[in-house]
């Protein structure tokens, strides 16, 4: 079982940027896939972006292509997500989560299911202002 912890998340203006981590313990991190979910106040979780076990295979929605790079270091048991030009629909608490196959099963292309996700973290809040 994988355990996360995010950090990095604040109060920003519109474009301006911020870098979340998700920090794991256990030592099966690197056999999993890592995405990135948001939801703001009243709406559903969504994917935002994730990377498979080796790094190889990065996956984004639409709406931060360009903006947003998800990265991993392995060697840190870390996952980053760097935030650029930061919009105030942005606005969400953003969430890291390991995939629930692990096995370096996710080597082609990463999951983006809400659903192929097992372990969570508690979330970090971004509130990004006009």
């Amino acid at each position: 079982q994988v355990q996360l912890v995010e950090s990095g998340g604040g109060l920003v203006q519109a474009g301006a940027s911020l870098r979340l981590s998700c920090a794991a313990s256990g030592r099966t991190f690197s056999s999993h896939a890592i995405g990135w979910f948001r939801q703001a106040t009243g709406k559903e979780r969504e994917f935002v972006a994730a990377i498979t076990w080796n790094g190889a295979r990065l996956n984004y929605t639409d709406s931060v292509k360009g903006r947003f790079t998800i990265s991993r270091d392995n060697a840190k048991n870390t996952v980053y997500l760097q935030m650029d030009s930061l919009k105030p629909e942005d606005t969400a608490v953003y969430y890291c989560a390991a995939d629930r196959r692990g096995f370096y099963y996710y080597a082609i292309a990463p999951p983006y299911m809400l659903t192929d996700f097992g372990s969570w973290g508690q979330g970090t809040q971004v509130t990004v202002g006009s």
